[in-house]
């Protein structure tokens, strides 16, 4: 089967052109030829979706560079020439009418590299292929640049794992509104976001405790935010202390729980 010469392929995908009755019905039987098209249009897209970011940052100059270097090493394809010679038709000799044989002439023939024409006469096309190749390539970079020099895009992390969770209550004369909630992470973190906690003018802390016993221990403070990461104890038992509580703290130097609980919850999982 003859297949379309890739430059028409390449102008094809690009929409520069469109596909007459023959070529429609050759795409429309020959799996490979519509194979190189969906690749050229694919790498063509790369570049389509990357026109609206001109008030980027320059890509690295090392991209700029290996686009002029695809570029020139696709310019740079052999040719082969060589020189034959014909001969000149006989002329006459205008004063004695005898025919005279024709001196030997020079032209020189510039021809493709026969490996070139077996693939088609695929030169211009190569480079053209290699153009939306390095386009594409040169959007790929300013996408990267752009999230490397923007620090404000989130990064993706690994999602923790959860091995434990309690809904956090209003406690006692709490106002109902009072909310929040624990996980614990493993690894040995608790994290607690809260909502509308009352103000109050020390500041708040957090504590587990064994609901047995009564017995309790600090985790630490929460700040002005709504979030806290705290760490936990190493080997801490969660099925004896399993009540996390969070309570309204005096500035005054003593370090055991207050007796003013806000929220609590029972951490399960």
């Amino acid at each position: 089967m003859q297949h379309l010469d890739h430059d028409r392929l390449v102008f094809l995908a690009l929409g520069e052109s469109e596909a007459d009755n023959g070529e429609s019905t050759h795409l429309g039987t020959c799996a490979l030829c519509r194979a190189e098209v969906a690749s050229l249009q694919q790498v063509a897209g790369l570049g389509t979706e990357t026109q609206g970011l001109a008030d980027l940052p320059d890509p690295p100059e090392h991209i700029w560079q290996g686009i002029e270097a695809q570029v020139r090493a696709a310019e740079a394809g052999p040719l082969l020439t060589e020189t034959r010679r014909h001969r000149v038709p006989e002329q006459a000799d205008t004063t004695t009418g005898e025919q005279v044989p024709g001196a030997a002439a020079e032209s020189t023939v510039t021809r493709l590299d026969p490996a070139r024409r077996s693939r088609r006469g695929r030169g211009w096309s190569r480079w053209a292929a290699t153009a939306v190749t390095a386009a594409a390539a040169a959007a790929v970079g300013v996408v990267g640049t752009v999230s490397v020099l923007r620090p404000d895009d989130p990064t993706p992390t690994p999602t923790p794992v959860v091995v434990a969770t309690a809904p956090l209550a209003a406690y006692g004369a709490t106002p109902p509104a009072a909310k929040g909630d624990a996980r614990v992470f493993q690894g040995g973190q608790l994290h607690l976001h809260v909502a509308n906690l009352p103000s109050v003018p020390g500041y708040y802390e957090v504590w587990l405790i064994n609901p047995t016993t009564m017995e309790m221990f600090s985790v630490g403070t929460l700040g002005g935010g709504s979030d806290a990461l705290l760490p936990l104890p190493p080997n801490v038992d969660l099925k004896s202390y399993s009540v996390v509580d969070v309570s309204a703290e005096q500035y005054d130097n003593n370090t055991r729980h207050s007796g003013d609980s806000l929220l609590r919850g029972t951490l399960t999982g």
